[in-house]
């Protein structure tokens, strides 16, 4: 299969004439992988998804999406699309909300690989790095907001909040360190809320009592 397969991307004269402009070829081979592997990743998960299979969802040569996005790596930093579906816990009681906020991750985490193999990306890809901070920075930090005392002070504790999230999935789930893996999701909840209720809803600085 060969990119020919798609699309056209030339207008007739006729057309140019009139202001009708249609999409590159590039453009709509870069649209139909990125589609393809958005797909391909959220059926197969990361690590059995595959470059020849995306390219045969795309109706393409699996050369094609390598000249477009370099690698798997890249590919999957392009096309992730990780929402992370934070609740509202605006009814959750202002000392519960570190437990219901940690419950809901590891809830995720556990049942959808999209974030774990985005981290795993990322510790090598620029581009999947940037793609978490992007998904922390603005699904967490708007989070945080609504759950904090100072809405000012959200930036920085949801900064908190992230690197213990973010360094428990790393050893759980990327990593796979033998004693994290062994914990059960419920002890770690059980470890890490006071953490987060501490970050989202203590005095800043040391406790002095």
């Amino acid at each position: 299969m060969t990119e020919g397969v798609l699309p056209e991307a030339g207008g007739s004269d006729a057309e140019s004439a009139a202001g009708v402009h249609r999409p590159r070829r590039s453009d709509v081979t870069r649209a139909a992988i990125l589609r393809a592997a958005r797909e391909r990743f959220a059926a197969d998960g990361y690590d059995r998804a595959t470059i020849r299979a995306i390219a045969a969802d795309a109706r393409i040569d699996p050369s094609m999406v390598i000249r477009y996005y370099g690698s798997k790596e890249e590919l999957f930093a392009t096309a992730a699309e990780f929402d992370l579906r934070l609740p509202d816990l605006s009814d959750v009681p202002p000392d519960r909300l570190g437990a219901a906020l940690v419950s809901y991750f590891f809830t995720r985490w556990e049942e959808d690989s999209t974030l774990p193999a985005l981290l795993r990306t990322a510790s090598t890809n620029p581009s999947a790095a940037e793609r978490v901070r992007e998904i922390f920075a603005t699904q967490l930090s708007a989070a945080v907001a609504r759950m904090v005392a100072d809405p000012a002070e959200a930036p920085r504790r949801a900064a908190l909040v992230a690197s213990q999230l973010l360094g428990v999935a790393l050893t759980r789930y990327v990593l796979r360190l033998p004693p994290m893996v062994d914990i059960s999701p419920a002890d770690l909840i059980t470890w890490l809320s006071p953490t987060i209720q501490r970050y989202l809803r203590a005095a800043p600085g040391p406790d002095r009592r």
